[in-house]
C-alpha cells in the first residue's frame, strides 16, 4: 500500500518545470538547520528595517507555502487544485495583534469569507484562530480559572459574541468551520467556547469542528469526554486532528514553572496517540466528524486501513484528509486520485503579514525528521522522470 504515495506524475502534475526547481532548491535550503536559523533573522531584520525584500520572498518563498494576498488571488491556484479533485481552505494567515480593533476587523474577515466560499465546491471549509477574535492572555486566565475582572468579563463577552457570529453564519451557510489550537495554557477556554458552538450548531451535521494536538498526552481522553457529552445533548462532534505546533515552547514552559509537560514523552507516544484518537474516531464515525490534518503517510495509511475494516467508502462527506499547501502533495494528489476527500490549508495576506507563518513552515521542516529529506527525494525523482 505505501506505493500510493511514490507517483510523483501525480503528486508534482499541476508545477510546472521552474516550480518544480524552486521547490527543490528551497527544501534544499530548509534542510539546513544553521541557514534557516540565519535566514530567519536575516528576514525578520529586512523587513522591519524596510529593505525592498518583498519582492524575492514573494517569487520564492511565499509563492511556494502560500496562495497569495487575498481570496481572489488565490483563486487559479484552488482552481488548478480542485481540476485534480483537491479542496483549499482559505486560510487568513496574520498572527500577534492583540486589540479590539484588529479582533473585529479579523471577524469581518472571516464572515467575508465564509460569504466568498459558500458556493464554492472548491472551498468547502473555513478557518480561524481563537486568539484571532480575543487576547491570550484572556483565554490563559480563563484556562487557569482566574477570575475575570468586570471590565475583563465585558472583553470575554465579545470574544463570545465574534465565536458566536461566525458559528451561526457557517451553520447558515453550510460550510464547515475549522477551529485552530492554541497552545495548552489557553486551549480549555478555547475548548469549552467550541464546545458551546458544537452544541448549538452541529445539532443535524458536524459544521463547527474543535483541533485537537495529539502531541498532548490528555487529548484522547479529552475527546472521550465531549463525546458522552454529545449523546448525552444529541449534536455532531467535528474533530481536526493533528500532531501540534508548539512542541519546544510547551516543553520550555512546562520546565521553567516546574509542572508537568502537557507533551507526550516521545515522538512514537505522540504518533500512537493520533492513530489511537483517529481510530475511536473512526469507530464513532456516526457521531465523529473527521479532518485528519498530517504529513505522516504512516497515519495517512493506518486512516485508509480503518475505512476499509469498517466499509467506509473512500469519499464519506463525513472523513477528510488535509495537509498544508506546499507540503506533501505526494500524499494530497495521490489520495485525491483514488477518490478521497483531501484539502490543502491554503495561507493567504501581504508577504509582509505572512511571514511569521513562512518562518514557523522552514522552522518545523527543518526539525521533524525525515520530512524535508522525504520531499527532497521525491522532488528529485520527479526531475529526473521529466529529463528522460
Amino acid at each position: 500500500m505505501n506505493a500510493i504515495f511514490e507517483n510523483t506524475t501525480t503528486a508534482f502534475a499541476l508545477k510546472t518545470d521552474s516550480e518544480l526547481e524552486r521547490a527543490y532548491f528551497l527544501f534544499k535550503m530548509i534542510a539546513n538547520e544553521p541557514l534557516v536559523r540565519i535566514g530567519t533573522l536575516v528576514t525578520n531584520f529586512a523587513i522591519k528595517v524596510h529593505l525592498p525584500v518583498e519582492g524575492l520572498i514573494r517569487t520564492t518563498v511565499f509563492d511556494h507555502f502560500c496562495g497569495g494576498v487575498s481570496e481572489e488571488d488565490c483563486m487559479p491556484i484552488i482552481d488548478k487544485m480542485y481540476g485534480k479533485n483537491v479542496c483549499s481552505v482559505l486560510d487568513y494567515s496574520v498572527e500577534g495583534k492583540e486589540d479590539e480593533v484588529y479582533f473585529d476587523a479579523t471577524l469581518n474577515k472571516i464572515l467575508h469569507i465564509l460569504n466568498f466560499v459558500k458556493e464554492k465546491e472548491a472551498i468547502p471549509f473555513a478557518v480561524f484562530k481563537p486568539s484571532g477574535f480575543g487576547r491570550s492572555k484572556l483565554f490563559q486566565k480563563l484556562s487557569e480559572g482566574i477570575t475575570l475582572s468586570i471590565e475583563e468579563q465585558k472583553e470575554w463577552e465579545r470574544v463570545e459574541v465574534r465565536f458566536n457570529t461566525v458559528c451561526k453564519k457557517a451553520h447558515e451557510l453550510e460550510v464547515a468551520l475549522l477551529i485552530d489550537a492554541e497552545e495548552s495554557w489557553m486551549q480549555s477556554a478555547a475548548d469549552n467556547l467550541v464546545l458551546d458552538m458544537m452544541r448549538k450548531y452541529n445539532k443535524e451535521k458536524a459544521v463547527v469542528f474543535n483541533t485537537l494536538q495529539t502531541y498532548r498526552w490528555d487529548r484522547l481522553d479529552y475527546l472521550k469526554k465531549i463525546h458522552k457529552e454529545a449523546l448525552k445533548d444529541e449534536f455532531k462532534i467535528g474533530i481536526k486532528v493533528v500532531r501540534g505546533a508548539y512542541l519546544e515552547k510547551e516543553n520550555d514552559r512546562a520546565e521553567e514553572q516546574g509542572y508537568p509537560t502537557p507533551i507526550c514523552a516521545s515522538k512514537k507516544a505522540t504518533d500512537d496517540n493520533f492513530d489511537a484518537t483517529v481510530a475511536y474516531m473512526v469507530n464513532h464515525i456516526n457521531m465523529i466528524s473527521i479532518f485528519s490534518g498530517t504529513h505522516n503517510e504512516e497515519s495517512c495509511l493506518k486512516l485508509i486501513s480503518l475505512m476499509q475494516e469498517v466499509a467506509i467508502s473512500v469519499n464519506d462527506p463525513r472523513i477528510w484528509f488535509g495537509q498544508l499547501y506546499g507540503m506533501s502533495d505526494h500524499i494530497s494528489f495521490n489520495l485525491s486520485v483514488l477518490g478521497y476527500n483531501v484539502a490543502k490549508y491554503l495561507p493567504f495576506r501581504p508577504v509582509r503579514d505572512v511571514m511569521p507563518y513562512l518562518i514557523r513552515r522552514a522552522e518545523e521542516n527543518t526539525s521533524v525528521s525525515g520530512q524535508t529529506t522525504r520531499e527532497l527525494n521525491l522532488l528529485k525523482k520527479e526531475r529526473k522522470r521529466r529529463e528522460l
